[in-house]
């Protein structure tokens, strides 16, 4: 930094200032710094300064260079080399609204509008300054910032970002997880015009090396000592690193040897490094001459965020400022977010879904605490947030353990929590009836006279179950909403919930509003409001965003009510994948469409009956390339037997299999406690068994499934039951905990094999 220090170039030994005569050259042009040598017979001493810098005293007494103060006596020998050299500007990309002050003393016109997505925190400190922005509480240290604190922090590390070397437009590694500090880390790169690739922790080291190079990235910010020393071994030998940066914890911690020179910057070095020369460059004029300031254009890239990978290797989806500030802008409409509302941070802050409505969130004032798997039952009884935002399969845990505790309840209080879900559950059906809420993919509407005797029969009985409901929501729904903690809505993305589960939340109160959407539209494209809450539909479309439905044979287009290819264009839809023009030609085409890989339909209109406010809903149901295709040539979409499945407590996970067989099979990770409870209350063991063996367990998950799954169009022939759990750790589950069905098959292709002789 300017003028905060004077390094030496000894030619030998140091020594005392002694005298001689004082030379001075200049050159023609101006000069732009100067050299002084300080001679002695057995050394010399040279500095090299700005001369803008350089204050003298009129009789050469005393030298001054910003805080530096040495003397020179008088007839003393030192020479001053004047010396002109034109200094090449540096760009300095900024934060059009973020960083106003530094665009505008340089004479640049900036708007108020947001340009990129970290001028979002300019305007969130000016409303909500004093406000609790994030607690994060299982950190050390843990912190609670205020939204003037996190506008300061991000500036900070953005701007000691940019003294250890980063440059706008080069690409930074962040792989980290959830925490005040990623939020930082993510929105300072941005803010310097560069552009982050996002994971977490929990991914393969394999699988981030690949993401590291792929993406061209030139410096690593990580976790913690401890996550860089298990990616050290593989990083440092094949991964070029300008530097390194640790989010949590010590130096000290990591491995001897491990960075092999690579230099390591704790999160606080960073800070103090911006911080000092934030201050610098609000002094010194000259200081800001050094620099050529643009801003970041909306159309910039934001960040990388490789895809999940369920169906092969990961991409690199392109996502720039103006995808992202779709997402911020509008998201409005799917719920009412106001200043000081708690939102629960538990999925991975990488993840689109979750990321976006973070941002969207912080535009609205409210306070974020970060929690993990571990903690997140306890963190939901004490905090008791407003809002939380989850993939589907912590909806179900919840569930299943609300299930759990009922059945293990006494006989007495089982027999009345279980008579009075049923009447709500009768009772919240007919609501959805007369309120016109009921799906549907049938295009003929009904009469006028059958709509209202239809809305009569609903509104009367519903009315006649109403007390029973009340007196339920009171003594019963009371407690498990308290026991779950969610205080207003609960937001599920990334896979659909399935239906039953859906019903026994719309039952007991707690709203629950599916989305819809993938990493290449950042992410959401549909989702459920508040008034439209339509059971078994991801909702309509997020405004400026277009949907067709075509057929996958003749891409024509289908009308509603037809499933087909779901494909969507408008501001969200990514700018492509980075390094892979031929996947981008096969996902968007010339007109700019989305093909989205997933199947569905649109809701026809209707102007009364049942489903008169359901029009134009969208309805996700399962990836074209989950589809199986039996040897009878019938298409089998397995996403249906697998919810209808999973409502059994005896399945804790399972896939439907049977590509080209001549009927369907499933692999079943059973829950063996519940399966253990149930066959001894069944009097299949004896009650003090601690286990059962293979056929047993097989014979049971037959009998559920048959029980389960038989309201479904095709029914489950073998099965193969396995003992190990799929995890992310094995590779057999996403960082986003679905299920990676190729991996699954490849794994078990032997046993299939002889599941289907």
């Amino acid at each position: 930094m300017l003028g905060t220090s004077i390094n030496p170039i000894k030619s030998s030994s140091p020594s005392s200032l002694t005298s001689a005569s004082f030379e001075k050259r200049m050159s023609v042009m101006p000069p732009s710094s100067a050299t002084i040598c300080l001679d002695e017979s057995r050394s010399t001493r040279r500095f090299r300064l700005p001369l803008n810098r350089l204050q003298c005293s009129g009789t050469l007494g005393t030298m001054h260079l910003s805080g530096v103060k040495f003397s020179v006596s008088r007839g003393s020998k030192f020479r001053v080399f004047c010396e002109s050299k034109t200094q090449e500007l540096q760009i300095r990309r900024c934060s059009p609204l973020l960083e106003k002050s530094s665009l505008s003393s340089n004479g640049a016109l900036v708007s108020d509008e947001w340009k990129a997505v970290p001028d979002i925190w300019r305007s969130s400190a000016e409303k909500y300054g004093d406000r609790v922005a994030s607690v994060d509480p299982y950190h050390d240290p843990p912190s609670t910032l205020t939204y003037k604190q996190l506008e300061q922090e991000i500036l900070d590390f953005a701007e000691g970002l940019r003294v250890i070397g980063v440059k706008p437009e080069e690409k930074y590694s962040l792989f980290a997880d959830n925490s005040c500090r990623w939020l930082v880390a993510d929105q300072a790169i941005m803010t310097t015009g560069a552009i982050n690739i996002v994971r977490g922790s929990r991914s393969a080291v394999e699988e981030l090396l690949q993401i590291y190079n792929h993406s061209e990235s030139v410096g690593l910010v990580v976790d913690n000592p401890e996550f860089f020393n298990r990616l050290a071994g593989k990083f440092c030998s094949n991964a070029t690193m300008r530097f390194i940066v640790l989010l949590w914890g010590k130096k000290s911690r990591l491995a001897n040897n491990e960075t092999l020179g690579v230099p390591v910057f704790s999160y606080e070095e960073v800070v103090n490094l911006g911080r000092e020369n934030r201050a610098a460059l609000i002094d010194s004029l000259d200081a800001r001459k050094g620099y050529k300031y643009e801003a970041i254009s909306s159309a910039d890239i934001a960040t990388l965020v490789y895809t999940s990978g369920t169906t092969g290797n990961p991409k690199g989806v392109m996502l720039s400022h103006k995808n992202l500030l779709h997402q911020i802008e509008n998201l409005g409409v799917l719920g009412p977010a106001k200043p000081g509302d708690r939102f629960l941070s538990m999925l991975p802050t990488w993840h689109m879904y979750e990321r976006s409505c973070e941002y969207f969130l912080f535009t609205r004032g409210i306070e974020q605490v970060y929690t993990t798997v571990r903690t997140l039952k306890d963190d939901l009884r004490n905090y008791k947030p407003d809002y939380m935002i989850s993939v589907p399969l912590v909806y179900e845990t919840l569930y299943s353990g609300i299930q759990k505790q009922t059945s293990t309840s006494p006989n007495a209080i089982k027999l009345m929590v279980l008579s009075f879900i049923r009447i709500s559950l009768a009772y919240t059906e007919l609501k959805r009836i007369y309120k016109g809420l009921c799906l549907t993919n049938n295009p003929k509407e009904p009469s006028y006279v059958v709509a209202m005797l239809d809305y009569l029969w609903a509104r009367v009985i519903a009315a006649l179950l109403w007390p029973l409901h009340a007196l339920a929501t009171k003594f019963v729904y009371a407690k498990i909403r308290s026991a779950i903690g969610i205080q207003k809505t609960a937001k599920s993305g990334g896979g659909s919930l399935p239906t039953h589960i859906e019903k026994f939340y719309e039952a007991i109160g707690l709203e629950v509003e599916n989305g819809y959407g993938l990493t290449e539209t950042a992410p959401c494209i549909a989702g459920r409001r508040p008034s439209y809450n339509v059971l078994g539909s991801v909702g309509h479309p997020i405004p400026l965003t277009e949907y067709k439905i075509v057929d996958p044979e003749t891409d024509e287009i289908l009308p509603p009510g037809s499933k087909g290819v779901i494909k969507v264009r408008g501001p969200p839809v990514m700018k492509g994948y980075y390094k892979n023009p031929l996947a981008t030609r096969q996902a968007i085409d010339e007109d700019g469409w989305l093909n989205t890989g997933d199947l569905g339909w649109i809701a026809p209109h209707h102007s009364v009956g049942r489903s008169r406010r359901c029009g134009g809903v969208v309805v996700f149901e399962g990836r074209v390339k989950d589809t199986i295709v039996l040897s009878s040539g019938e298409n089998v979409e397995p996403l249906e037997i697998e919810e209808a499945a999973m409502r059994s407590a005896l399945i804790q996970q399972i896939v439907v299999i049977g590509q080209d067989q001549r009927r369907l099979g499933a692999i079943v990770v059973p829950n063996k406690d519940e399966v253990l409870l149930v066959a001894k209350n069944a009097s299949i063991v004896d009650s003090d068994a601690v286990n059962l063996s293979k056929d047993q367990i097989t014979s049971m998950l037959y009998d559920e499934l048959r029980k389960w799954t038989s309201e479904c169009s095709f029914q489950i022939g073998p099965i193969l039951v396995v003992d190990e759990p799929f995890t992310i750790e094995s590779g057999l589950l996403t960082p986003t905990m679905k299920i990676r069905r190729d991996r699954v098959v490849a794994q078990y292709k032997e046993e299939i094999a002889n599941l289907f002789m």
